[in-house]
This record gives structure tokens, C-alpha cells and sequence, in this order.
């Protein structure tokens, strides 16, 4: 009994963390762009566009290819072409709301809608002329969801199919989310992204360039949020093109980003947390309990911390002063 329970949690883990790396992404992408003061709630938007653009990518690419893809240049192709449509994306949203200083959640929500119908339609464009099915090889596919751990450590008991048995983009996650970490705290870059999301008129007469940095903070974030659609669609849904699939992701990110107090460091356990509830009711199902309220159950601990935070007030766990407001510079 003890084995069997030890392994339903590790199997929980396992899926924990697979549910948890696009959720990763698209935290780390909002987390840049809200540092800069920039609320972006497009995030569903942008990782449906990533999602669609990156299969796209790796499925042409092996169509003018044939036998002879190589796995590694339809990850690199996926990696950049999901990065492109979410910046471009997040370049639309950028160019409103700080040129012309349009509504940042009018903005976001109206990006939201574009992007995730931008998404569909290329999803729907590329259905059809494949004859009703988007799909890659097996080989590629494998490339996409196989472990770069040599077997020996994935076969390791607990540890391997929870530390070493996931995809590259796991790790790229990793990585990308201790570099903007030591990148916001270490660097003058970074301090002074950060002063623009705080107060974007004392960073200027600093001589900080606030348009410079809300610009490449919310392009590049954009583009950061996007690959975790990809991600989605190349690990979760096995490279398989669904419209539904990604529904409620990018609105999970945005919710993760508040739950891990706009740190990157936190979102890397905090989309572990996030992955683990969203697919909880596979393994622990309770009577009379429906799917619905499992599938809550993120969003619920968000407020909680939400509420949490509020209540002690600390400044540091606060999001940046100026979020989601325009800077208008001749009132400074």
C-alpha cells in the first residue's frame, strides 16, 4: 500500500511540474513587463498566437523537409517563431498603451481576444490545408517531450521522472527565470527597469529612458509568454493542434504572477503549485466533488495570497507603484 501511495505522488509531482512549464513562461513574460509598469493582460492572447505560430513552425518546416528534419532546428524554429508572434503582439500593446496612451486593461483584454483569435485562426488555416489533422512525425515529437538526461538518471527512483525526465524547456525555464531574477536585482539594467514600474518620473529625470525600457520589457516579455504556449502545444498536447487546449492558461500566468509576488524565483515553484491543482483531480478525486471546483482551486489561492499580502502591507510584497498607469511625461 505504502509503494502505491508513494508512487501516485510521484506520478503527481511528475504531472505537476509537465502542467507547470508553460504556466512558468507565461508568468516569467508578465512578470518583466509588469516590472516596468506595464499591465499586460493579453497573456491568453500572446501564448495562443505562440502556440499556434510554433507548430506551425516545426509542422512546415518537416513538410519541406520530409524523413530528413532534424529535431534540434524544429525546437530552435518553434523556440523563435513563438517568440516573434508574442512579441509582435506584445508590440501592438506596447505601441497603444505607451505611445498613445490607451487603457492598459482596455488594451490587454482587447489583445486577449485578438490573440487568442489570431491563434485559432491559423490553428483552423492549418487544419485545413493539412487535410484535417496538424500533427508533426514521431521522431520530432519526441524531441519536443524527450528528456536531455542521459536514462540512467531519469530511471532514478523518485528523483529521475521528477528532476530529470522533462523537456528542454523545463530547464530553458530554469534558466530563464534565475538570470531575470539576478538581472532585476544584480544589474544597473535592471534597477532601472524596476524604477521606471515605480515611480516612471523620477527614473526620468534620472535620465532613465522610460520608453526605451517599457518597450523592450513588454516586447520581450510578450515574447517570453508566447513560447509557453508552444510549450503547451508541443509537450502537453503532443504537437497536436487543438483551439481548446490552451484555454485558461495565459489567465492562470497572470494570476500566478500576483500569487508569487512579481518574483521570478517564486514562479518557479509557484507554476509547480499552479500545474499540480489544475490536474489534482486525476489523482485525487473526492466524492461529489466536481471537476469545476478543482480546476478553481488556483484562482482561490491567488486571492488568499492576494488578501494575505494586502493585509500586512509590506512594501516588497506589493506590485510595482506605477502598474498599469500611463506616463504622461509634460506633467512630471
Amino acid at each position: 500500500m505504502g509503494d502505491i501511495n508513494s508512487s501516485l505522488w510521484v506520478a503527481l509531482l511528475a504531472a505537476a511540474v509537465l502542467n507547470g512549464v508553460p504556466l512558468l513562461y507565461g508568468t516569467l513574460g508578465e512578470i518583466l513587463s509588469e516590472k516596468a509598469g506595464n499591465l499586460n493582460l493579453g497573456v491568453e492572447g500572446m501564448m495562443y498566437m505562440g502556440g499556434a505560430v510554433g507548430l506551425g513552425a516545426a509542422f512546415y518546416y518537416e513538410s519541406a523537409v520530409g524523413a530528413g528534419a532534424n529535431g534540434i532546428v524544429a525546437v530552435l524554429l518553434s523556440l523563435v517563431f513563438a517568440f516573434l508572434a508574442g512579441a509582435f503582439a506584445a508590440l501592438i500593446y506596447a505601441f497603444l498603451t505607451i505611445s498613445l496612451r490607451a487603457n492598459q486593461n482596455v488594451t490587454g483584454l482587447a489583445l486577449a481576444i485578438f490573440g487568442t483569435g489570431a491563434g485559432q485562426f491559423i490553428g483552423e488555416y492549418m487544419r485545413r490545408t493539412a487535410g484535417g489533422y496538424v500533427s508533426i512525425g514521431n521522431d520530432l515529437k519526441a524531441v519536443f517531450a524527450g528528456s536531455p538526461f542521459p536514462a540512467a538518471l531519469q530511471e532514478l527512483p523518485v528523483v529521475g521522472p521528477i528532476l530529470f525526465g522533462h523537456s528542454i524547456f523545463l530547464y530553458l525555464g530554469l534558466a530563464i527565470a534565475i538570470a531575470m531574477a539576478w538581472f532585476l536585482k544584480r544589474t544597473r539594467a535592471g534597477l532601472n527597469l524596476r524604477s521606471v514600474g515605480e515611480s516612471p518620473a523620477t527614473a526620468d529625470a534620472a535620465g532613465v529612458n522610460v520608453t526605451r525600457y517599457k518597450y523592450l520589457a513588454t516586447v520581450l516579455g510578450g515574447g517570453i509568454s508566447a513560447i509557453g504556449g508552444m510549450v503547451y502545444i508541443m509537450t502537453i498536447a503532443s504537437c497536436v493542434w487543438n483551439h481548446e487546449g490552451l484555454s485558461g492558461e495565459g489567465w492562470l500566468a497572470v494570476a500566478l504572477v500576483i500569487f508569487c509576488l512579481w518574483r521570478p524565483l517564486n514562479a518557479i515553484w509557484g507554476s509547480v503549485l499552479f500545474g499540480g491543482l489544475m490536474i489534482l483531480y486525476n489523482y485525487l478525486s473526492l466524492p461529489m466533488v466536481p471537476t469545476q471546483l478543482y480546476r478553481i482551486l488556483p484562482y482561490v489561492v491567488t486571492v488568499l495570497v492576494l488578501i494575505f499580502t494586502s493585509l500586512r502591507n509590506s512594501r516588497s510584497k506589493q506590485p510595482p507603484a506605477s502598474l498599469g498607469n500611463s506616463y504622461f511625461r509634460e506633467e512630471r
